[in-house]
């Protein structure tokens, strides 16, 4: 019993001691664990200090000029070499404001709504619901104030605003930017005009030689 009293006498002791070190100022470096004669090279490399001298240089600078011929790393899904196309990667026209319609360098085609709606599925119906109407599994849980696709602000809104909202989000929607690719997003985008579409569309928008197909002939 008594090394029980000792000991728990030694935590103590040594408890305190640590604490009372707590908003100390250290006049002496602290230990080296592993000092450099141990592991040489290792802990202590040189390096330089940006926008100071060099002595290392010939000219003087520790900051380097890029190699000729050097160019940024952002390269476009779409094969362009810099992110350059307000258009496709901002949603933005000349002018800088929300750009109408789509990148001349994207075809909207079959296989880009396909992939659109393989995107929608997977990142926006479960808030917006499978044709747009805001009606997701999510609602089921409490998340409310989603916004329906078939409502007249929604259909009037440029292209580029929608994939500006997908890039950034809006409101209690997050970004998607890193998630969705930005063709991704612009074939999201057509998907969400082909869902407004169908929700208005007519018999007169069914081309004639399809009619057949629905029993219009």
């Amino acid at each position: 019993m008594r090394y029980v009293y000792l000991f728990t006498a030694f935590v103590c002791v040594l408890t305190v001691s640590i604490l009372g070190f707590r908003g100390r100022t250290f006049t002496h470096p602290p230990m080296d664990v592993f000092p450099e004669w141990l592991f040489p090279g290792m802990k202590y490399q040189p390096h330089h200090v940006q926008q100071t001298e060099s002595a290392f240089f010939a000219d003087g600078r520790s900051d380097r000029v890029a190699p000729e011929g050097t160019v940024a790393s952002s390269f476009g899904p779409a094969g362009q070499p810099l992110r350059n196309d307000d258009f496709l990667y901002r949603g933005k026209a000349a002018d800088g404001t929300f750009a109408r319609g789509f990148p001349p360098v994207l075809k909207v085609d079959r296989r880009m709504l396909e992939r659109g709606r393989d995107r929608f599925t997977i990142y926006c119906s479960p808030c917006h619901g499978s044709v747009g109407d805001g009606n997701g599994i999510t609602k089921k849980y409490g998340m409310g104030a989603v916004p329906t696709y078939h409502d007249d602000r929604l259909r009037k809104m440029a292209e580029g605003e929608i994939f500006n909202t997908i890039t950034y989000g809006k409101g209690n929607m997050l970004p998607y930017a890193d998630k969705i690719a930005p063709d991704d997003r612009w074939a999201v985008v057509a998907y969400v005009r082909a869902l407004q579409r169908a929700q208005t569309g007519s018999v007169s928008d069914v081309p004639a030689d399809h009619k057949a197909e629905i029993g219009l002939q």
